[in-house]
């Protein structure tokens, strides 16, 4: 996996053996891991909403702004914690957000009991938490991971998405069943706060890497030059569709298999977190295929779409099929295709940020996550009105097939996957010694 990477050591590392696990590969697992607490803690309130909902009365809109409630505090605060990333350091900002986020997953229950205003402002606070995970972990993939790596090493990232949804769902479920609805958000909140504590631990800047004589000259931040590049805004829109299906996923799932295949809540829990162990597998998959092609001379721009448009339009018509599935085998069938196929899109838009700004990812990844987490925000809405309305989820699911055939189309024809920052064409993504101290 390359050189070492010195700020990642600790005192322990020193005169270790050159079979040590590599500095970059710890990098990734860390991050994958903190990825992996954020989605437990975003999705175990789709599984106790069903409980709370029986205790507290809650209408099906009730339920929607409970559950869309993060999104209002993640969505401002992704584009400022890229910034913050680019001036103090990825580690901080990530370790500094998972311990925000963590303490307001334990304050859940305490807000659910008091009020649905309460709970809703304690879920905003979460989401501005983790609204620092991602800039400031691209801002790190984008300055150490070569770029023949990139797709493989954020897919590695990003696939505790899907894996974290597994365990919030899953735990959640046995949880809930054996000892109430808030032992989730207790159990997960104290595990977000012992990684951080490792997460400061092991990931600590005890030296300055070596730099090459080209990246002692970093071009300065154009933002203009950088947000309103065509593939940018291509990225988003594959963003937009992609994220429109996987949190209609994410929120309803559960609610879905209750209400319509009539299963319980512990089972819900289990079945609805293979779709996202399908979803973990792909992504992975796909990210190493992605390598795989562009080292055998694939141009980089055909891989991206390439691994976009199967995804999306394969998640489409599954999901289109399954809007009429009358048996929960059958239905859990074709939403862990759809699931799996979202995975492979994950490998299109992805890597494709590092590709067209290395060393402004984070700020880059703030700005287009702001905008595709609107789907986030208001598909979770829109679903519940449309679920309310209809009496069942054909039109959701149509919906989502729609959005997603509209960003394939989008990000076919204008994605670009050549450097828009000017940064030359090394392999090597090291900022210059002097800003590294100061970053880190």
């Amino acid at each position: 996996m390359g050189a070492k990477l010195p700020f990642l050591t600790t005192s322990a590392d020193q005169g270790r053996s050159p079979r040590a696990w590599p500095l970059q590969r710890r990098l990734v697992a860390f991050s994958f891991v903190g990825c992996l607490i954020a989605f437990t803690d975003r999705v175990n309130i789709s599984i106790a909403a069903v409980s709370m909902r029986a205790q507290f009365g809650w209408s099906e809109t009730q339920v929607g702004w409970v559950l869309s409630a993060f999104f209002v505090g993640y969505m401002p605060f992704l584009f400022v914690s890229g910034l913050l990333a680019r001036r103090f350091g990825g580690r901080r900002v990530a370790g500094i957000a998972l311990i925000v986020w963590s303490l307001f997953t334990l304050l859940t229950p305490l807000a659910a009991t008091v009020s649905v205003p309460t709970l809703i402002a304690v879920r905003i606070g979460m989401g501005m938490g983790e609204a620092g995970l991602f800039p400031a972990v691209y801002d790190l993939l984008g300055r150490w991971i070569p770029a023949p790596e990139r797709a493989s090493a954020a897919a590695q990232f990003v696939s505790g998405v899907p894996l974290g949804t597994i365990v919030g769902l899953s735990a959640s479920g046995w949880l809930i069943a054996r000892y109430g609805w808030p032992m989730p958000f207790y159990f997960f909140g104290v595990a977000g706060l012992v990684w951080a504590l490792l997460w400061f631990r092991y990931l600590r800047h005890v030296g300055h890497p070596p730099s090459s004589p080209p990246e002692h000259s970093i071009e300065p931040l154009h933002l203009r030059r950088l947000l309103f590049s065509g593939a940018v805004w291509a990225i988003v829109a594959a963003q937009f569709a992609t994220n429109w299906t996987q949190h209609m996923l994410l929120s309803w799932l559960p609610s879905y298999f209750r209400d319509v295949q009539g299963i319980s809540t512990a089972k819900t829990g289990l079945l609805s977190a293979a779709p996202w162990l399908a979803m973990a597998v792909a992504t992975i998959l796909c990210g190493s295929l992605s390598d795989r092609m562009i080292r055998r001379g694939t141009r980089v721009s055909r891989v991206r779409k390439l691994m976009q448009g199967v995804g999306l339009l394969g998640s489409a018509l599954l999901l289109y099929v399954a809007g009429g599935a009358h048996t929960p085998a059958a239905a859990s069938m074709l939403v862990t295709g759809a699931t799996a196929a979202v995975g492979c899109a994950v490998c299109g838009f992805v890597p494709a940020i590092l590709d067209i700004a290395p060393r402004h990812s984070g700020i880059l990844v703030g700005f287009t996550n702001t905008l595709a987490q609107i789907p986030a925000f208001t598909g979770v809405l829109v679903t519940g009105w449309l679920v309310d309305s209809t009496g069942s989820y054909s039109a959701a699911f149509m919906l989502a097939g729609a959005i997603s055939v509209v960003g394939t189309l989008i990000f076919t024809r204008f994605f670009d996957s050549s450097r828009i920052t000017g940064e030359g064409t090394t392999l090597s993504v090291l900022p210059p010694p002097e800003n590294l101290g100061r970053r880190e």
